[in-house]
Order: C-alpha cells, then structure tokens, then sequence
C-alpha cells in the first residue's frame, strides 16, 4: 500500500485581515474547517488562531491538490460564516493564501506553534508573524499582498 506524507502549513486571513472571527465561537470555525477537510480525505493535524487569520497544519490527500482543498474551505467555510450568525461582521476571507510544506520532524514544533496562537499574538502582529515566516522559508514578503 502506498503512502504519502503531504504536510502543509496554511494560513489564511479574513478580508482585510479584519478581526471577524469571534473567538468565543471560533472552534465552531475549525470544526467546520476540519469537516471540509475530512470529507476531502485529507488529515487535520492542527488548526488555530485568533480574530483575523487561522493555521491549519494539514497532511493532504495524494488525490487532492492544495488549491482545490483551499478554494472548497474558503468558499464553504465563508458561507457557513454569513449563515450561522456566530460571526457578525465576517465578509470572507481574503483572496490569497499561504502555504508551505514541512518535514514530518519539523510537525512537533509546528503543532505548539499553531497551539498557540493567542498567546504568540500578544506580543507579535499579523503582519511581523507574516514577515518571518516567508523570511524563513526564502520568500519574499512583498510578494503577498494579503487583502
């Protein structure tokens, strides 16, 4: 039986990473969030954050690509959002995303970061977390002109 070890770490933020996720109803998000990913047959490692943006660490399906999992959370996790009244003020999320792969060793160090979010936010923004991420993985941060 063949397996494939596809780990991705993916951040997307809300439309003008406007603080609309209401984090006393946050985890309904990710329960639906985890759902879409379920039913793709991919695997939810972790998944957090906090009111503009969330991490999923993802291990995806060989017979799905990022792209099509990413467009199918944020199109259905958008309209679940308007519909379920948890999150007033929720326009959407923002049209980009980003994400990288990792090693299956770099997955612990991963997990505690995504674990905590709330925490990490309190002393870094959005956008500082953005810039030393894509610095350490050898990308340009202008490049991404998350909206």
């Amino acid at each position: 039986m063949s397996k494939v070890n596809s780990l991705h770490h993916i951040v997307i933020n809300t439309k003008h990473r406007m603080p609309t996720l209401v984090m006393d109803n946050i985890e309904h998000m990710h329960r639906f969030i985890w759902s879409r990913i379920n039913h793709r047959g991919s695997k939810l490692i972790r998944i957090g954050g906090i009111e503009n943006h969330i991490h999923i660490l993802v291990d995806l399906s060989s017979s799905d690509s990022l792209a099509n999992l990413l467009r199918d959370i944020k199109q259905l996790s958008s309209k679940w959002a308007k519909e379920s009244g948890l999150f007033p003020g929720f326009q959407g999320w923002g049209r980009e995303y980003f994400a990288f792969s990792i090693g299956y060793g770099e997955k612990g160090i991963l997990i505690d970061y995504i674990n905590n979010q709330v925490k990490h936010h309190t002393v870094y923004s959005y956008e500082e977390e953005m810039q030393r991420i894509t610095f350490d993985e050898g990308i340009d941060f202008e490049d991404f002109m998350f909206t």
